[in-house]
């Protein structure tokens, strides 16, 4: 739960802050930026894995928490280019609107966009609690003592452990209860895809 609510919650406000700031402010280089930032979905994960051990190795991180917590920090390209196509569909109308009452750049971003923004947040949020939740790659890498494994390695090492057979009947509630948590937060978050916040917002 640490690694979730850390990595949701760093993950989700990078994301909508580099976003807006793509999609609502104009700059020199702006669409060169984006270009550059969306390149990066081409890169696979496996070919960063080896020179970010080697990174966290030299910073003494490896067997803390930190190594899967510190690259939320500045968000996620998916999330930034989904949150950026949706912060463009919504009318400047509304910007201008909230300029003439007072409100700031910052103001207009938490009392207009992210209250029209409940479906794309949602998916975001479930993306995100799931790849935290289910990871098992990155865990193994970086958690060297058993106290500190998230449930996806406890499972694995609840099933090597034994060295009979291990007690599948034990193991598959064990993996029910690992799923549970994503199924209702996928249940809880399912209505806002289908929402028309934006229309709704406009009148």
């Amino acid at each position: 739960m640490i690694l979730v609510v850390c990595n949701m919650t760093l993950t989700i406000a990078s994301s909508i802050s580099v976003a807006y700031g793509f999609a609502r402010f104009r700059g020199y280089g702006r669409n060169i930026c984006f270009a550059l930032l969306m390149s990066t979905m081409m890169l696979p994960w496996v070919v960063t894995m080896v020179p970010a051990y080697i990174l966290f190795s030299r910073l003494h991180m490896i067997g803390t928490f930190l190594p899967l917590i510190l690259p939320s920090i500045g968000g996620s390209a998916f999330y930034i280019f989904m949150m950026r196509q949706y912060f463009m569909g919504i009318p400047y109308d509304l910007d201008e609107a909230a300029k003439l009452d007072g409100c700031t750049a910052f103001g207009i971003l938490v009392r207009v966009h992210l209250p029209n923004c409940w479906p794309i947040l949602a998916t975001m949020l479930i993306f995100s609690f799931n790849g935290t939740w289910g990871d098992y790659v990155g865990p193994s890498i970086y958690l060297l003592k058993e106290e500190m494994f998230t449930l996806s390695l406890g499972l694995q090492r609840f099933k090597t452990s034994n060295y009979t057979a291990p007690p599948w009947h034990r193991l598959m509630a064990g993996c029910v209860m690992f799923s549970l948590p994503m199924i209702v937060i996928f249940a809880c978050a399912q209505k806002a895809f289908v929402r028309g916040i934006v229309t709704s917002g406009l009148k």
